[in-house]
């Protein structure tokens, strides 16, 4: 999805509805900032119980260095 917006006067921007509707962003909901090599980016934030399970099935059995273990 691509699309254009207008920076208002008071330096805001209307998140488009299909953006909206794609990443079910809700009023009020904060959205983390991020610039980096001139481009801008907005991610939405999740509560914590919502993100409960994301890694399960991950392999944990790598080899760490033994000073990463204290």
């Amino acid at each position: 999805m691509m699309s254009k917006v207008r920076v208002s006067s008071k330096y805001q921007i209307v998140i488009p509805q299909e953006a909206r509707k794609l990443l079910n962003i809700q009023k009020g909901q904060k959205l983390q900032v991020i610039v980096e090599n001139g481009v801008l980016t907005l991610i939405p934030e999740q509560p914590l119980a919502k993100m409960r399970g994301f890694l399960r099935g991950m392999d944990t059995t790598l080899e760490r260095d033994e000073d990463e273990r204290l």
